[in-house]
């Protein structure tokens, strides 16, 4: 008798322990499903905005038609256009998205994109095929679809691409140095 007891004892006890996971996962499974609505609720925003909606328009004009690598063969005026270009992808990154990582991508990707245009005569070849806007359109729709191997990529990168801007800041600078002089 005292067998049976204790055999409906633990059955019972493990049919509360069973029900009190049963519960906890639920509330986890629910506060996720929040999160994934809040997250796509973020997106759909950000996806209607007129910053991100501008960042597809300029990728689209500068990259896609080859506008960009265009520009360059027009000495000054290549640069002088396609620079405040970057401002929606940094306003996009920064203030819309709010990843720093991001923000360091985006200018690191720019950058890039100068000092190839400003290599005299090679570099307005090169620049038809690297494209600098697409690159961080990719990578801003990457943060915003939640691409986990994007992020991971911007976010590992963070430190080192801090480092490159900087030495791609004084690559430009004699680069600029060198053209007009």
């Amino acid at each position: 008798m005292e067998l049976k007891s204790r055999r409906e004892d633990a059955q019972q006890e493990s049919m509360g322990i069973l029900a009190t996971e049963s519960q906890t996962i639920n509330a986890e499974l629910d506060k996720e499903k929040r999160r994934q609505q809040r997250k796509e609720e973020k997106r759909l925003e950000l996806e209607q905005s007129f910053s991100y909606r501008t960042c597809k328009g300029i990728k689209t004009v500068m990259d896609d038609y080859f506008i960009d690598p265009l520009l360059g063969f027009i000495p000054g005026i290549g640069d002088f256009i396609s620079t405040p270009l970057t401002l929606p992808y940094l306003y996009v990154a920064l203030f819309k998205v709010r990843s720093l990582p991001l923000v360091l991508s985006v200018i690191y990707n720019w950058l890039i994109d100068a000092c190839v245009s400003m290599i005299p005569f090679v570099g307005n070849f090169i620049d038809f095929f690297y494209k600098g806007y697409k690159k961080s359109y990719q990578q801003i729709v990457g943060y915003v679809e939640d691409d986990a191997e994007i992020i991971s990529e911007v976010n590992g990168n963070a430190v080192k691409v801090a480092v490159l801007i900087v030495i791609l800041a004084v690559i430009l600078y004699y680069l600029y140095k060198l053209a007009t002089t």
